[in-house]
């Protein structure tokens, strides 16, 4: 199967793109020394000696390996960069403003956080912030604009069963892909009770922690570091970096974008994670940047007791067939999302083959989890075992495994949408392929002679 023109085009243009325009100072000074003249001409673009310079050195400098002549492969994808954006041009297609800016920023702020500070940032990359922003916004369109034309041109492509299975029945199965071990699992939840005197206890604390800041006797960021219970947040100070209303608890978000624009404490915000106080550090369009610091109830050791020998019964319920783990889950479940479910987990990992689906890889399942599964075979209950939710509150599980699947090559009983997916994308690649082609006999080419001895992935180039 030929490699995909989507992948090729954004991880060699696109991204080298992206770190070249903001290589630190070595690779500028190194683009100096070349001389700059035109070594592509696309239509009415060009491509510069020191762009293919720029992006070689910076690949380079990674330690990656490029397969083939990295001097034909980069301008080669550039190319092909530039007919998919001059035909986006022609079709008028354009970024999402929104989400370019949300991009940016969220990019610019794990760089700060990455190197320390602004005035870091900018010595690095020899820039100030607002050209650096300028840069970053133009690659990051340009992407957005190339995935778009592209998935305007394969959108509407289809797969059929017929498809599916006729590619599957010719097919070398050794190339299909290796399939690991995957487990469908039940699940079964609830929490310990908090005594009422131990939210009064973080309350307070949290209060006393608001009059310090307002008294000047500790800053909001030495407080956060030294007492938030938020992992994520509290080496910076509390800082959240800056993010959207939906990306919050409503809770959360309803008393942060109600924050005035100076140094005031909020009122203690109840969430599902706990208790917060918050302050605002600035706000961009839709987007909001606040500081918080981040208190957990505990857990009574004999609640947790308790807890546990109700979670106990409702397994040996479940053994012996008294109750079905679906009406456990239905009906003393703790979390919503198996509970409106028969208990079934559901995989999370937006990173995972298997994202959205009931089938997980032992290392995309919680980690108490995956550990009491690896124990079970198929149709056994655990004992009740304490975890950490998604909000890292302490509960107490049970866990059914319900199937296990064996490591295995792909097939369509049991990986219809994988083959799927390796059909549709070999259908989409092909319908590429044929676009760049024939668009290379619309468009003005010009190459450099020291290119021309090149072996191009698409030789219609050197026919011009």
């Amino acid at each position: 199967m030929n490699k995909s023109v989507i992948t090729s085009v954004i991880s060699v243009v696109a991204f080298l793109s992206l770190l070249g325009a903001f290589a630190p100072k070595v690779y500028a000074q190194s683009r100096a020394n070349v001389v700059d003249e035109v070594a592509w001409v696309i239509g009415d673009e060009t491509i510069l000696l020191s762009d293919i310079e720029r992006q070689r050195l910076y690949y380079e400098s990674t330690g990656q390996r490029m397969e083939g002549n990295a001097r034909c492969i980069i301008p080669e994808q550039m190319a092909i960069q530039k007919l998919f954006l001059n035909q986006a041009q022609i079709d008028s297609v354009y970024p999402n403003e929104q989400m370019v800016t949300a991009a940016v920023n969220q990019w610019l702020d794990a760089v700060v956080n990455e190197v320390g500070s602004r005035e870091k940032v900018e010595e690095y990359f020899g820039r100030n912030f607002a050209q650096i922003r300028a840069e970053r916004r133009k690659v990051v369109s340009e992407e957005y604009v190339m995935m778009q034309m592209q998935q305007k041109l394969v959108g509407d492509i289809q797969v059929t069963p017929s498809e599916v299975n006729r590619f599957y029945d010719t097919v070398n199965r050794d190339s299909l892909p290796f399939m690991p071990l995957t487990v469908e699992v039940q699940i079964v939840t609830q929490e310990p009770k908090v005594q009422v005197s131990e939210v009064d206890r973080v309350k307070q604390k949290l209060i006393e922690y608001s009059d310090k800041i307002s008294k000047g006797e500790m800053s909001f960021e030495t407080v956060a570091r030294i007492y938030s219970e938020d992992g994520n947040t509290a080496l910076k100070g509390g800082e959240m970096g800056f993010v959207g209303r939906a990306e919050l608890e409503p809770e959360f978000a309803n008393v942060a974008f109600g924050l005035p624009d100076n140094d005031k404490v909020s009122r203690i915000v109840k969430t599902a994670r706990g208790y917060h106080i918050m302050q605002l550090i600035e706000k961009r369009g839709d987007q909001i940047n606040v500081r918080h610091i981040l208190l957990r109830p505990h857990v009574d050791g004999d609640e947790l007791t308790a807890t546990t020998n109700r979670m106990d019964s409702i397994a040996h319920l479940i053994r012996v067939d008294s109750l079905p783990i679906e009406v456990a889950a239905k009906y003393y479940s703790y979390d919503e999302d198996s509970r409106l479910s028969n208990g079934q987990m559901v995989n999370a990992n937006h990173q995972s083959q298997y994202y959205g689906t009931s089938r997980f890889v032992m290392e995309d399942l919680p980690q108490e989890v995956s550990a009491q599964v690896a124990k079970l075979q198929e149709g056994e209950i655990s004992a009740p075992f304490t975890m950490l939710d998604k909000n890292n509150n302490t509960v107490v599980a049970i866990v059914k495994l319900k199937k296990r699947v064996p490591g295995h090559r792909a097939n369509v009983v049991d990986d219809y949408q994988v083959v799927k997916g390796i059909v549709l994308q070999k259908k989409q690649d092909e319908t590429l392929h044929e676009w760049i082609r024939e668009k290379q006999k619309k468009t003005y080419v010009r190459i450099s002679p020291e290119y021309r001895q090149c072996e191009f992935q698409y030789p219609g180039w050197l026919e011009q």
